[in-house]
This record gives structure tokens, sequence and C-alpha cells, in this order.
């Protein structure tokens, strides 16, 4: 009951997150400002991260916009970073935020296409195993070649529709009925058993996905924001990126999908879960009824996705413009040709991809905090130190590191303009400079994959409108992450150590470098 105005403020402060979490983000409120004036912004700046990090954690609580936009603006208001940092970060990464508007936008205008296909794979392959390799390896051949948002994107558009079948028909409602799929109150006691089933099935198909996106987006120079940056800084083409990075990247490959494969068998870290067979019945009935009811119109708007698909690939592959204005093109030919003209259908396309948008933006800002407090200087100057294999090692370990509580692109650009300016400076020699541009790269995709928060792609997973329904929190994201980290960072770290030196010399030997 309130009956202060003091507590109608305190009900309303962050909606409904429990009281004890309101009173955690009040407290960082108040003891950011005295920590900054008392013990300066190194320590503030590591305080704010690790507050952030915390409300990435409560996200399936309260979305992390409000209480970590609030830890921002402080930040800024107190001088740990100013409005121009903040922007020239929003600058950097506008290719990104475009990205996040209008590809995941127009990813909306193909999911009948979508859902279809992957429907048919999900009845048609029977084994969980091999239906989860299915998922690993599709996601890492397209992440190789486009952008692992986009991919993340089109698996999270195809999980909402899976979820939604199954709720709607088992909530005994129709195909045109108004239903929230967030509430369960309207399914039938015997249903909720399924649910739960499907539930883990669902995650862990998105997991191996999402760890697709990792393993596919190490090995080309396209596959990362940063890979871009690393290659651009290093004098790289498509081919020797990949040829340097193969050492690392082939053997991390094979024991990334034998993860996934044991994980399965072992039926451990939240996987192994098959599709229930009630589940499986009302999908194979509802594509069936799909088909047979099928019109021309239906036909023909399948043909349009199909098209639009294909033209995207393309142009992703071609590299033919910035991924957002590629993804703008698609939302214009999609709704163009299949009829979609009127301002509100259009803007239910934006309803997924604007809270996250608005929630990297203030990362961004955190980012220019570290930037302006030098976190990292003391962990780049101790690696600059070492010589030879070990600072190959160090590199690799510090990098994967800070990506796992900071942001991949942003450690990884860090890392080779520092090792650049080493390079400048004489010390370190330009072979070098190419094995440690290596270590970097592979620092920042490889472990990063321990945290939600390492690469976009997961956090915009762990913050879309799936996570909720299919249960993904911080948590259980870690935890069912935990196996492919291990895997991917201990034989990315022994290749990065004793492979990488002797293969780079074999193939400058053959003339391929």
């Amino acid at each position: 009951m309130v009956t202060t105005l003091p507590q109608a403020f305190f009900r309303n402060f962050i909606g409904p997150s429990p009281d004890w979490y309101k009173t955690a983000i009040l407290v960082c409120l108040v003891i950011n400002p005295l920590v900054y004036a008392w013990s300066g912004g190194f320590v503030a700046g590591w305080l704010l991260l690790v507050e952030f990090i915390f409300t990435l954690t409560m996200a399936l609580k309260c979305y992390p916009l409000q209480p970590g936009g609030l830890l921002a603006l402080e930040a800024v208001a107190i001088g740990m970073t100013g409005p121009d940092s903040v922007m020239h970060e929003v600058a950097l990464n506008l290719d990104v935020l475009l990205l996040l508007v209008f590809m995941v936008a127009g990813i909306t205008f193909m999911k009948q296409l979508l859902l279809k296909a992957f429907t048919r794979l999900l009845i048609g392959v029977t084994s969980k195993r091999l239906l989860s390799l299915c998922f690993c390896v599709t996601t890492a051949a397209l992440s190789a070649f486009l952008d692992a948002l986009t991919v993340i994107a089109v698996v999270i558009s195809v999980t909402m529709g899976f979820y939604a079948i199954y709720h709607r028909v088992a909530s005994m409602k129709g195909q045109h009925d108004d239903h929230d799929h967030s509430d369960d109150s309207g399914l039938p006691e015997v249903s909720h058993q399924d649910l739960i089933d499907y539930r883990r099935f669902l995650r862990s198909l998105l997991l191996h996905a999402a760890m697709g996106t990792a393993l596919g987006g190490v090995t080309t120079m396209v596959g990362e924001p940063q890979n871009l940056i690393i290659a651009e800084q290093a004098g790289w083409g498509f081919g020797e990126f990949v040829l340097r990075m193969a050492p690392v990247t082939l053997p991390v490959l094979v024991a990334g999908l034998a993860t996934c494969l044991l994980v399965e068998s072992l039926r451990c870290f939240g996987y192994g879960q098959r599709l229930p067979v009630k589940v499986r019945a009302i999908l194979v009935e509802h594509d069936r009824k799909e088909r047979a009811g099928q019109s021309l119109i239906e036909v023909a708007r399948l043909w349009v996705q199909a098209a639009v698909l294909v033209w995207l690939v393309v142009a992703l592959a071609r590299h033919e413009a910035s991924v957002g204005l590629i993804g703008l093109a698609v939302i214009v030919l999609a709704s163009a040709f299949l009829g979609v003209t009127e301002e509100h259908a259009l803007g239910k396309a934006f309803e997924e991809a604007l809270p996250f948008t608005a929630l990297l933006v203030v990362f961004f800002a955190v980012v220019a905090v570290i930037i302006e407090q030098d976190l990292f200087a003391p962990v780049i100057e101790l690696v600059l130190s070492r010589q030879g294999s070990e600072q190959l090692g160090l590199v690799y370990v510090t990098n994967g590191l800070l990506s796992m509580v900071s942001d991949n692109v942003f450690v990884g650009t860090v890392y080779i303009s520092e090792i650049h300016s080493a390079l400048s400076a004489a010390r370190i020699g330009a072979e070098q400079f190419d094995l440690l541009a290596v270590a970097v790269a592979c620092g920042t995709n490889l472990p990063s994959v321990a945290m939600p928060n390492g690469q976009a792609a997961f956090l915009f997973l762990l913050t879309s409108a799936v996570a909720p329904l299919i249960r993904l929190s911080y948590g259980r994201m870690v935890w069912m992450a935990a196996p492919y980290t291990l895997a991917l960072s201990l034989v990315g770290f022994v290749c990065v150590r004793y492979v990488l030196v002797p293969a780079n010399q074999a193939m400058q030997a053959m003339g391929w470098l």
C-alpha cells in the first residue's frame, strides 16, 4: 500500500522490478560520484563497468536501458566522459546502429519464408544431434560472409515463429485471434510440461546457432567489425586474412562442432532436450495446413521474399554498401512488392530493434568512459613488455578477458591501434606485428562468447523479445556457453601460442604469404 509521495516515487522507479534491485541501483548512483571524487577515474570507471554488467544480468527483471542509462548519464554528468566523446563512439559505430535499425526490420518482412524453410528442417530432421549441428554449421557459414547480427536476427525471428505456433495452438486460439505469447494462463495443465521441454529445446538450438556465428565470424575479415579494422591496419586482403587466421580458426571450428555434438550426446549444460512429440505433431499439422491452404497471393509473397533474400545475400557477400543501407533497401523492396504500405504496419517491423539500438548507444557511453579513464592501459603495457610467443599468448588471453567484460569490437580496435603504434616506434618487427594481429582477432572473437556482453550479437539475443519467452537469462546463457567457451578458448590459445608461428613459416616457405 502506497501511503506517501516518496513511496509513490519509489514504486514508479524502474517499474515492477524487485525492491532490492531498485535500492541497489539507487545506491550505485549515490556512491559513484563519491568514488570518483575520492579515488579517481580508474577505480570509478571499473566500478561503473561492473555495475553496467550487473544491469545486463538482470535483463529479465528490468530491461537494461533504464538502469544502465541512468549510470551512463551520471558518468557524463560527473565528468568521467563527455557528450563529445560519446558522440565520437556513436559515429564510429554508425554502421552497427544502422544495421540494427534497418536490417533487423528488413528481416521481419521475410519471416514467412524463413519460418517455412526452418520448419521443414525442424520436422524433417528427427535426430537432435544432427539438427543442432545443422544450425551451428549454417550460422557459421553465413557469418563468415554476412554480419553476425544479421544472422542472429534471422534465427531470433524463426525461433519466435516456432514458439508462437505451438503456444497459440496449445492455448486453443485461432490463427487470427489476438494472443499474448508471454501469457501461459490459457494453457491446459497437461500442456505446461510440453511447453517447458519445448523452451529447453529452442534454447539449445538458439545457443548452438549463436556459437556458430562466433565460429564463422572469426574466419574472414568481414565476419566481425573488428576483423575489418585489423585487416585494414595490417594491410591484408580477404584471402590473406583467411590464410593467416587458418592455423587457429580451422582447429577451433573442429573443436566447436565437436562440442556441439558432445553436449547434445551427454545432455549436459542445458542441451540434449528433444522436440516433444505433441509439439512436433502440432508443427507438422500447422505446416500441412499452411501448404494446403496457400492462395496464389501467398505463393507470390513467398517468391518475392525468396528473391529479396537472394538479393540480400549477394549484396552482403559483395559488400555493395554499408550493411545498414542494404537493410534499408530490403525494407523498400520487400514492403513495396508485398504491399505493406501503411505507416503503422511498417512501424511494427522496427519494434524489435529500436530498444536494443538505444541500449547500444548507452553501452557506447560506457566505452567512452573506458577510453577516457585509460582502464585498459596497464594491461596493454604489460603485454607489450613481453617478447615472442609469450607475447602472442598474453595478447590472446588479455584480449579474451577484456572482451568478456567489455565489447570485443572496442577491445580489438584499441589493441590493434596500440600494436600498430609499437610497430611504428620499432618496438616490434613487421612479422611479429602480423602474428599479433592474428592473436588480437582470435582473442576478441573466441573467449568473448563467455559473456553476453562480449559480442553485440549475443547481447542482442539476450535482450530480444524471444529471451523471456524461452526463459533465456544472463546466468543461463553464461552456463550454456561454458562448454563452448572452454573448448574454443583453450584450442585457440594452444594454436596461437604453439602452432601459429611454425604454420606461418611453412606458408611463407610455400609462397602463400
